[in-house]
């Protein structure tokens, strides 16, 4: 979970794929955060891609960074605990300007039943499961 956390963070941007009925969507992200053994991510309950994952929690994401690329598949679950709305907005603190560990908005999601796949064109896939 460490090697996904460091790339994650490293490569700055991944694009996170959500379904809206039988449509792909997909949108850049950022956050990456550690928290209570657990890998997780921040919206906004107002945005779609917190309704996708609410009616299906299944998602992909993609980053790619020094020549290699990660993709990751596995379910998001909103996490409604003030302390890991807190350490999500502590740890991407200009955050706090848009979002609130007490507001009816902030979400923080964790990540569930994880297959990721780090691969490039010079070397095998590696694969980690959490």
């Amino acid at each position: 979970m460490d090697e996904v956390l460091e790339f994650l963070k490293k490569a700055e941007t991944y694009y996170l794929a959500t379904v809206e009925g039988d449509q792909p969507r997909v949108r850049p992200f950022g956050t990456i955060h550690k928290f209570d053994g657990r890998l997780y991510i921040q919206t906004g309950k107002v945005k779609d891609v917190s309704h996708q994952l609410e009616a299906n929690p299944k998602f992909e994401l993609c980053a790619f960074s020094g020549g290699t690329w990660l993709r990751i598949a596995g379910k998001l679950i909103r996490d409604e605990r003030i302390e890991a709305k807190e350490s999500m907005l502590d740890a991407y603190p200009t955050l706090k300007h848009m979002y609130a560990a007490d507001d009816d908005n902030t979400e923080v999601l964790y990540m569930q039943d994880v297959v990721a796949t780090f691969s490039s064109f010079t070397t095998s896939p590696k694969t980690i499961e959490f």
